[in-house]
Formats: C-alpha cells, structure tokens, sequence
C-alpha cells in the first residue's frame, strides 16, 4: 500500500497549513477525507487517480475541513460511494448520499483492506483507519506533530474519550499515523504518550488556577496560556471546559448556574 497525499489547499488559523487527504491507489481507490471542495484540490486529485475512477470516500468525522468537500467530489465524480460514522446533525449538512460506517468495519481500498477504528474525543463520529499489514494507521485528527489537538467541548468533544481514543490506538502498536494535518507521524508512541502527559499537567494547572481564584474558563484561560491571538483563545478555552467536565465527572471540581466553576474540596 502506497499512499498519495493530495493536499487540500485550505490554510487557516484553525487547519495550519491545510488539509492533506489520502488517496490509496489500487483497484477501488479510495480516499480518505473529503476537504473543502477547493478547484485545486479537485484538480490534484483527478491527476493522482490518472485513468482510474474514485470508488469511496472514507470521511475520519464530520469537521468542515474534512466533510465539506463532499458533495464537490460527488459532483465532479459520481461513481464515488461517501461513508462515515454517523453525526446526523453535521452530516445533514454536507448533502451526499452517507453510507454509514461502525467500529471495526472492514472496507476494500485499492488492493488492501482496511478497518474503521472508532476514536472519539476530538469529534464523537471520528474514525481512524487501520492497516494491519503495515501496521499504518490513517488518523484523522487523532494527532498532529508539534502540536496538540483542541477538544471542542461545546461542540461534542469529550476529553476523557479522547484519552481512550489514544489508549487503544497505542495498543494497536502503528509504525506510522498518516494525519489529516501536518506530517507523517513515524514515531507515533511517543507522540501520544507525550499527549497524555501534556493532557494531566494540563488538567493540574486548571486545577491550580481554580485553586487561586479563576472561576471561568475565561479566567483560566488567561492564567494557563499567554499570548494566545484571538482565535487560539476560543481553541484554548474549549480546551480549558473539555478538562472542567472531564474533572466533573471525577467530582473533582463542581459548577454554578452562573457559569462559575469551583473546587469541590
């Protein structure tokens, strides 16, 4: 199995420097990721396919950046079958036929096989994709080298999930994660075990901040990250709740009809 990159072209505050989707080539190719429906990425990916006809679309969850792109392939390729883990209230925004996919599905691509791999947290739908042979696994937003993954806790990010998530796929064992963001990923344990780290000494300053005094996400947000622009702060803040309810769960830590939070002891 020999993964083409074809980037997405749609850079920006929140995607880096943009997508990368992964075309498997082979007898059915297939692609993972969907993009935005830029005309580049269009073009980019007609010319990896060459003479071949795109067979599916495997979309890792119902993000804009990865999702929006659909119904553009659909419509410049309409052979291609679209399948995802269901999200209705995204997925009923991206307008293709969905097929659905669940944990552990197995799915031809090119002249492999690989299996879904429900990894929620950074989204509830988000699939991984697996190939045992080369022990590759496609990782969505998973992970990204250099930096961590935001957890949108209003948006049905669970953080608590998404340490699972990392859990299980180090179980798996990768060699290698092929990300939706940034590059190849080759020395995957290390990576998410540093995010598991980073992940409990996060949640200790969240909790020193309360413990001084910051009773919002607001709050602790300017006490835990500095010099943040301004849409980094609305990442961070998601960032600082997805802990607040992770630490709920744990009655560790209680809220208040005003949107305060506090220590419970």
């Amino acid at each position: 199995m020999n993964p083409i990159p074809v980037h997405a072209f749609n850079p920006g505050p929140f995607t880096g420097a943009g997508n990368v989707t992964w075309l498997i080539p082979g007898r059915r190719p297939v692609l993972i990721d969907a993009g935005t429906g830029e005309a580049r990425h269009l073009e980019a990916l007609e010319s990896a396919l060459g003479a071949t006809r795109l067979s599916a679309v495997l979309v890792t969850h119902a993000h804009g950046d990865h999702a929006s792109g659909a119904p553009a392939i659909a419509g410049r390729m309409p052979d291609a079958r679209f399948s995802k883990m269901p999200w209705p209230e995204r997925d009923a925004r991206y307008p293709v036929a969905w097929h659905s996919l669940g944990d552990g599905d197995r799915i031809e691509a090119g002249d492999t096989t690989v299996v879904a791999v429900h990894t929620p947290g950074h989204a509830p739908d988000h699939l991984c994709f697996w190939h045992e042979e080369t022990r590759t696994l496609f990782s969505g937003d998973l992970a990204v080298q250099g930096t961590s993954v935001v957890i949108p806790a209003s948006q049905g990010g669970d953080l608590e999930a998404y340490l699972a998530s990392i859990q299980r796929v180090l179980e798996l064992d990768p060699i290698r994660l092929l990300p939706a963001h940034g590059p190849v990923i080759n020395r995957p344990a290390a990576l998410l075990r540093n995010y598991v780290a980073h992940r409990r000494e996060r949640e200790d300053q969240v909790l020193a901040a309360l413990g001084g005094g910051a009773t919002s996400p607001e709050t602790i947000v300017a006490r835990v990250y500095s010099g943040l622009s301004e849409p980094l702060v609305a990442m961070a803040r998601e960032s600082v709740l997805a802990h607040l309810l992770k630490l709920q769960r744990e009655q560790r830590v209680r809220p208040h009809e005003d949107g305060t939070w506090e220590l419970t002891i």
